[in-house]
């Protein structure tokens, strides 16, 4: 999350950087207008055995946190908008040991510098392989030798599980490499990226993230990164015990397109629908009461879905006060995958699809269900 900057509006907004670093004799000071701290060096700051009595899920966090914490990164940008300067803070993990470190387009899209700290106290500054406002995901890279770089093992946000434990390290309000923890309280949520797409299959956590930890990584108990840390839900900038990450397996996807080619292209299949069917709509359209799907409201004209046959809601009527449709196309399913909302579908699209390609949507049609073969085109760029 980055700090307050005068750029595109996000829901995240990182803490700006607060911090004034002096090193004398390997010890470093932190100075703030509120008081100087000393720290010990970055390779003394944690014990390399718990000397305290501690549980085992205390020495499981603890190993957790050793392990993963030097592929975790801080990172520190400056840039200009409208004349003035800003500066700003987040964070990313490496992803290989060719230099390639995962983070948020908010983060480091439109700086001029970008600066990577590591925990053991290495600073050097980076460049941008590739942006992706779409899903909000960037890649950056570092120029270091191999054996500096200790890429996290990513893991199967297909798994996942509401209740299983989760765990963040980031750098919230400039505070790095911080160690919150938490669980999987929701799955299947859609979030805005930095365009006008959604992200679909996006983990929701109680684990505290704040300004500062956008771009870091969410962990399971093996220490696998599940998620890219993005937004919060929050009236105030901070956790409100609300947080959204980008799931892995798009994540996945993602850079390594982006390191291949430096943008990335998405399947568009030209609809605009909801996974809202309420009980006023299930009795308009006549449909099982268990019916799951995307109830197509809109098909754009001209569009793959349109082309291919599929059609938008008609022939509303009033039920309560309300205007629902009589008449509507329901997609429950893609290549045989059981689609039950609309972040269902917007997943299953950005994962495993791409432009050119024919997908089999199974439409559920007055009753009836058949089988439409899409070929889809890619997202329009306005």
């Amino acid at each position: 999350m980055s700090s307050s900057r005068p750029k595109r509006a996000i829901f995240v907004i990182g803490a700006l950087l607060l911090v004034i670093l002096g090193f004398t004799l390997g010890t470093t000071v932190m100075s703030t207008s509120a008081s100087t701290v000393y720290l010990l060096p970055k390779e003394q700051a944690a014990p390399a055995q718990i000397s305290s009595p501690a549980t085992d899920n205390e020495r499981s966090l603890y190993d957790i946190y050793n392990r993963v914490s030097p592929s975790v990164v801080s990172i520190s940008v400056r840039g200009t908008s409208g004349g003035a300067e800003f500066g700003a803070s987040g964070t990313g993990f490496v992803i290989d040991q060719s230099g390639n470190i995962v983070t948020n387009d908010h983060v480091v899209a439109d700086v001029d510098q970008i600066e990577v700290n590591f925990i053991d106290g290495t600073i050097v500054k980076a460049n941008v392989v590739g942006l992706d406002p779409d899903s909000d995901l960037a890649v950056i890279k570092v120029d270091l030798p191999s054996n500096m770089l200790i890429p996290v093992t990513l893991g199967d946000s297909d798994q996942l599980f509401i209740g299983q434990t989760t765990l963040a390290i980031g750098s919230p309000f400039s505070q790095r490499w911080t160690l919150t923890t938490g669980i999987v309280s929701a799955l299947g949520r859609t979030i805005s990226g930095q365009t006008q797409y959604s992200v679909g299959s996006v983990i929701q956590t109680d684990a505290a993230i704040n300004p500062g930890n956008s771009g870091g990584p969410l962990l399971n108990l093996q220490g696998e990164v599940i998620g890219v840390n993005s937004q919060i839900l929050s009236e105030t900038r901070s956790n409100s015990g609300v947080g959204f990450a980008i799931p892995s397996n798009l994540v996945k996807r993602v850079a390594q397109i982006l390191i291949a080619d430096g943008h990335v292209n998405y399947s568009f299949l030209g609809i605009q629908g909801a996974s809202n069917l309420d009980l006023a709509l299930i009795e308009a359209l006549n449909i099982p009461n268990n019916t799951r799907g995307v109830v197509v409201s809109r098909v754009e004209q001209g569009g793959p879905a349109a082309k291919a046959g599929l059609r938008s809601a008609s022939s509303p009527t009033q039920i309560n006060g309300a205007n629902v449709p009589t008449q509507a196309d329901i997609i429950t399913a893609i290549d045989g995958i059981q689609v039950t909302d609309m972040s269902g579908l917007v997943s299953y699209l950005a994962i495993n699809t791409q432009p050119g390609q024919t997908i089999n949507v199974t439409v559920l049609r007055d009753g009836q269900q058949i089988t439409l073969p899409v070929i889809l085109d890619a997202r329009p760029t306005n």
